[in-house]
């Protein structure tokens, strides 16, 4: 079934490579108005999902990761309508030059071919791959979790029937429907069709296609996130920052897990920050000096285990450890931290530079929240996945990302001497 599916989708890659920037263009509008005509159609088959999670006592985080409302919907049409506004950059030369020889060359961008993601309770990421990977010229063959399997069979119906209207073969998206997980184990030896596996979802997911994959893998997408607050740091404008970063939505993975504060500010920035914690709901995860400092508060705190530390809570939890230094901030990072989305709080520039050069994380913020670790945030349209590490793509992956390049050579009859 895979190696047919393998077959289709790299058949498909090659029609998809020689389509015009207007045609890709038209048929994402039409995919996007799609999304709001058959909205009904979307939103009932998602409450089955949500129904059948509910029932299985999924997570609060993963129910919400999986849960489609109107206004979801409508922002994910909205994220298609702006990938088909975006800079198409299948075509685009890279560089050029002349050697000595008289051999022109430039370096060409061109689609990878076929991508295959694999990716557990979000449907919005269906949508963003296939927008992504039909605006640049790549088919796709998706792998979602069990729990979307009634969400995502709509979404994909609704993304053929467009293909289809636009004279685009169906095939270019292909949806593995069966929750038999043999068939990623298979999927990620397809390499004979598929140039790029992209998995989303938790750590094991992760270790699992870099340990088996035989194909290139795009690892990333486990947040557990920091920001440090130094000693220099106006305590008002910390706050909204912070409470951002970790109440916005904590079931993504740039919200924030671990608060690092530093220690000449502890005792009287703390007891501010537990009362607007508490006001949010949040639970305190507290270092044996910070839970000094908290447990007289207002806010549920519990003292830190270490474990706890690299954990991606996804839930309003909230770890808050006391740091002497910013190097000592910079180690904690280093040692607990996953590479994804880590920032500075301060008001000393100098702060500000050491900490972004000294933190080897996808996205380094200053002076702002880490819930914008996202490609529509970035411009960037959809994001394919966030990348934490260095080859090919890091941080939100969005247009070119998707692309590699050719060498073009133009000669004048040449032969080498």
């Amino acid at each position: 079934m895979l190696e047919q599916m393998g077959k289709r989708a790299k058949l498909a890659s090659y029609q998809l490579a020689q389509c015009q920037t207007n045609q890709k263009n038209q048929m994402l509008l039409t995919l996007a108005d799609q999304l709001i005509t058959q909205s009904d159609k979307i939103l009932a088959a998602n409450q089955q999902d949500i129904k059948a999670a509910k029932a299985q006592n999924l997570s609060a985080a993963m129910i919400d990761r999986l849960l489609l409302t109107p206004s979801r919907l409508t922002a994910i049409a909205d994220d298609v309508r702006k990938v088909a506004q975006l800079k198409d950059p299948i075509g685009e030369i890279i560089d050029g030059y002349t050697v000595t020889s008289g051999l022109k060359l430039q370096r060409r961008r061109v689609p990878l071919g076929v991508i295959g993601v694999i990716y557990e309770a979000r449907p919005n990421v269906t949508i963003d791959i296939a927008s992504l990977c039909l605006k640049t010229g790549n088919a796709a063959i998706l792998r979602g979790g069990k729990e979307t399997t009634q969400t995502n069979t709509v979404l994909i119906e609704v993304i053929q029937q467009t293909l289809q209207q636009a004279g685009l073969p169906e095939t270019a998206i292909q949806y593995l429907d069966d929750p038999d997980r043999q068939y990623i184990h298979e999927l990620l030896k397809l390499d004979s069709y598929v140039d790029m596996i992209i998995p989303r979802g938790g750590g094991a997911l992760q270790k699992l296609c870099r340990e088996q994959a035989t194909i290139p893998v795009i690892t990333g997408g486990v947040g557990v996130c920091h920001l440090f607050m130094d000693e220099s740091m106006d305590f008002d404008q910390a706050l909204p920052i912070i409470v951002n970063a970790k109440t916005q939505r904590p079931s993504t993975c740039n919200t924030l897990e671990t608060l690092l504060v530093h220690t000449a500010i502890a005792d009287t920035f703390l007891p501010k920050l537990d009362q607007i914690l508490a006001d949010h709901d949040v639970v305190l995860h507290a270092d044996a000096d910070a839970f000094a400092i908290l447990q007289s508060g207002v806010a549920n705190v519990f003292p830190v285990k270490d474990e706890e530390l690299c954990r991606e809570w996804l839930s309003k939890d909230l770890n808050i450890v006391i740091v002497d230094s910013l190097e000592l901030a910079v180690d904690h990072i280093r040692e607990y931290g996953t590479g994804h989305s880590d920032g500075i709080l301060t008001r000393d520039l100098l702060n500000a530079e050491k900490f972004v050069n000294l933190v080897d994380s996808a996205v380094v913020y200053v002076n702002a929240s880490t819930r914008f670790t996202d490609g529509g945030e970035f411009g960037l349209g959809a994001e394919v996945a966030v990348s934490t590490q260095k080859l090919h793509a890091r941080g939100p992956m969005g247009l070119e990302a998707l692309t590699t390049y050719k060498w073009i050579g133009y000669g004048n009859d040449l032969v080498r001497k």
